[in-house]
């Protein structure tokens, strides 16, 4: 599957010091920081295209994209790959609702994605992968879950042991019946008769009406979810056999944490021996004067709709970055009023001959992004240069400060 054009990435000039990243990791509950690699491998789980980009989504991975920039100015080379959950019961259930076809229909959703990341200036994935395209990858991994003996059948469809991996649980850190309910919630069936544990995790269902089919040697069917991510992750990243962790990352929001990424990582425990990822990152959700934001409610912003009314995709990336990334924001009529504004104001003090020092600038945005991304306090700074600037202070290179907000924040004017 293509991915979205290739984004510009000014070079940063090397009087900037970029301390190392420190990202709190979800897993351990704690700031950590990440070694300083000439690699690192990045996996982030990517939409279900049965809709379009909502605010949440666009949330999310702009978080990635700010650690993919951060790392890349370091001169590091980032090896990073997202999925599209293209086959799931959510778009079937749509496509059928609407009489479409599921195909026609996820097509349409990933084109208007991927019109949304460019306009959003967020760096496209080296691989950007369809579980229908990676079937054959998929099948594999299921076939050494069933090799290593981590899985059973009930009423033909296969079920992993998740206790296989001696590890599950320490992730998300839920009691089992907390545990339980959000399974359940999150398309999970934990009082299915027949099952040896609640938790065990669905890796091949066999084949329903209405629904596509795949042969594999253990019957025609398709794959759970938490497999696809497993197995692509693993192809396409090619963890090194010296490395403690296959990934350096796995993210995606904070929804994702459980079961998804519990579940994907335990299996991926299981196939290869090692732990799945050094650092699990997870972004918070975004809600809507007040409101949590689904689609239940209809009440999803959507970036396209948006863009199509005339808002600067960049005033959309600054409304996203002035939080913090990891906590649950409210949207607003005038959180994105607020942001139009400023990013006016700043496009007008990038154009002044005479600015106000701005080395001291970029240096204050790279500090508060090695410190777990923190955009709010880059932002603030970023704005008292301009109250500086407007207030008749000189010495600094405008194109210089432009150039380093493109390569950091991702903010291109």
């Amino acid at each position: 599957m293509r991915s979205w054009p290739t984004v510009y990435i000014p070079d940063l000039s090397e009087r900037f010091r970029l301390p190392p990243l420190s990202l709190f990791d979800s897993s351990d509950a704690a700031l950590k920081v990440l070694p300083q690699q000439d690699t690192y491998r990045i996996y982030v789980c990517g939409i279900t295209p049965y809709d379009a980009t909502h605010l949440g989504h666009a949330a999310t991975y702009l978080t990635f994209d700010l650690i993919i920039r951060y790392l890349k100015a370091t001169g590091a080379d980032v090896k990073f790959v997202q999925n599209v959950t293209d086959i799931d019961d959510p778009l079937f259930e749509r496509a059928d609702r609407d009489g479409v076809d599921w195909k026609a229909l996820g097509d349409s959703q990933i084109d208007l994605f991927r019109g949304d990341m460019s306009d959003l200036h967020v760096i496209p994935p080296d691989h950007y992968i369809g579980v229908a395209e990676a079937m054959p990858l998929v099948i594999d991994a299921v076939a050494k879950l069933d090799e290593k003996k981590s899985t059973y059948l009930v009423e033909g469809d296969k079920y992993f042991r998740v206790h296989a991996d001696p590890h599950f649980g320490e992730r998300s850190h839920l009691n089992e019946s907390d545990a339980l309910k959000i399974f359940a919630e999150r398309g999970g069936d934990p009082q299915r008769d027949g099952k040896e544990h609640p938790l065990d995790a669905l890796v091949w269902l066999t084949s329903k009406p209405k629904q596509p089919t795949w042969p594999s040697s253990f019957g025609s069917g398709r794959p759970g979810w938490h497999i696809e991510c497993s197995a692509i992750a693993l192809h396409y990243l090619q963890p090194s056999s010296n490395s403690e962790f296959s990934l350096d990352i796995q993210g995606g929001g904070s929804d994702l944490m459980f079961p998804h990424h519990e579940m994907s990582a335990a299996q991926s425990a299981v196939m290869t021996g090692k732990p799945f990822a050094r650092h699990y990152v997870h972004a918070g959700m975004i809600g809507l004067d007040g409101e949590k934001m689904s689609k239940s409610l209809g009440n999803l912003v959507f970036v396209s709709k948006l863009i199509s009314q005339g808002v600067n995709p960049m005033a959309i990336r600054w409304a996203l970055l002035n939080r913090r990334y990891r906590e649950d924001a409210m949207w607003s009529g005038e959180v994105l009023n607020d942001s139009m504004l400023a990013v006016d104001r700043l496009q007008l003090n990038l154009a002044k001959m005479e600015v106000a020092p701005t080395d001291v600038v970029i240096t204050q945005i790279i500090g508060a992004l090695s410190e777990d991304l923190d955009t709010e306090r880059a932002l603030r700074v970023l704005s008292s240069w301009m109250d500086e600037t407007e207030a008749g202070a000189s010495g600094g290179n405008a194109g210089e400060l432009s150039r380093a907000l493109d390569t950091l924040l991702g903010i291109a004017l």
